[in-house]
């Protein structure tokens, strides 16, 4: 691998920067909507899931 100077390597990083496609506000505000939406579904699944699997190990001390 060739080494560059500093100059070379910051106008290297400037030009990947100028690459970056940063998303718009509506793509913003969609995708954390869309992140609290699966967050409270997927909470509220893992708390039945775990009220399940708490009255089984209930049940099966109560048998021993």
């Amino acid at each position: 691998m060739a080494k560059v100077t500093p100059g070379e390597f910051i106008n290297q990083v400037r030009a990947e920067a100028r690459k970056v496609v940063w998303p718009t506000r509506q793509e913003t505000t969609t995708t954390a909507i869309f992140v609290a939406v699966m967050m409270l579904l997927l909470s509220v699944f893992f708390l039945g899931i775990d009220t399940v699997f708490g009255f089984v190990v209930q049940w099966l001390l109560k048998l021993a």
